[in-house]
């Protein structure tokens, strides 16, 4: 299958250059794009120093924002499956492979999840919390349970890719698309994999921020399975 990496990347000049050779070493045979949202760092210096494939967002669209310009990238280009990865080194390449087995095996969205068999890096504590409400919002709405409702890193269908790409979510967006897919039947599953805490940088959510985004990726996770087949 045809496929792309999606790297969406603010402020990571201390993390892209080992996260894309990593990529590359690994699965030297699969494309990637970065999309730099407009970072005030050397980011988009050191990928172009590089030679990486970059795309520059010349203002900040936040997550939801460059993750769909990847989308778009991925539809406007025919690949068959798209699969987001963190530019901050917590996603190992190594399962890129079983992602991509998984989409050809018949599934629209493969998930990457820490909490399947619950090694390595597990989360902070409020995230945690925050990742179990809306797991149990999504299976009270859709009777399927995802227990990693957070996790960046995914494989998505040609389907999938189309549907992303037309419309997403502004903010921690993930949630309310596995919401999405979970209630309009499209076939959503989960794999074992070992993530990391990020090589450099630190989290954009604060204490505080992470509660406002609880109750409002909780509000929008509850829309995502009330409305049947509207679109994200």
């Amino acid at each position: 299958m045809k496929a792309l990496v999606i790297i969406p990347a603010y402020n990571e000049e201390g993390a892209i250059v080992n996260t894309v050779n990593n990529l590359k070493s690994i699965c030297p045979d699969v494309d990637y794009v970065i999309i730099d949202d407009c970072s005030k760092d050397k980011t988009l210096e050191i990928a172009k120093q590089n030679n990486f494939h970059v795309i520059h967002l010349p203002i900040n669209l936040g997550i939801g924002g460059a993750v769909q310009t990847g989308y778009k990238y991925a539809y406007e280009n025919d690949y068959d499956v798209a699969i987001q990865m963190d530019a901050d080194g917590q996603h190992d390449p190594k399962y890129i492979p079983e992602l991509i087995k998984k989409v050809e095996e018949g599934n629209d969205l493969v998930i990457g999840s820490r909490f399947l068999e619950k090694e390595g890096f597990q989360s902070t504590f409020i995230r945690r919390m925050g990742i179990i409400l809306y797991s149990k919002i999504i299976k009270m709405f859709t009777k399927k349970e995802i227990k990693d409702t957070t996790s960046g890193y995914r494989a998505a269908s040609k389907k999938v890719i189309k549907l992303f790409a037309n419309n997403y979510p502004v903010d921690y967006p993930e949630p309310e698309t596995n919401a999405f897919i979970a209630k309009n039947d499209y076939k959503i599953i989960e794999i074992p994999m070992k993530m990391k805490e990020r090589d450099s940088g630190s989290s954009s959510i604060t204490p505080i921020k992470s509660i406002y985004y609880a109750i409002k990726v909780g509000l929008a996770v509850v829309l995502a399975c009330i409305f049947k087949n509207r679109e994200i």
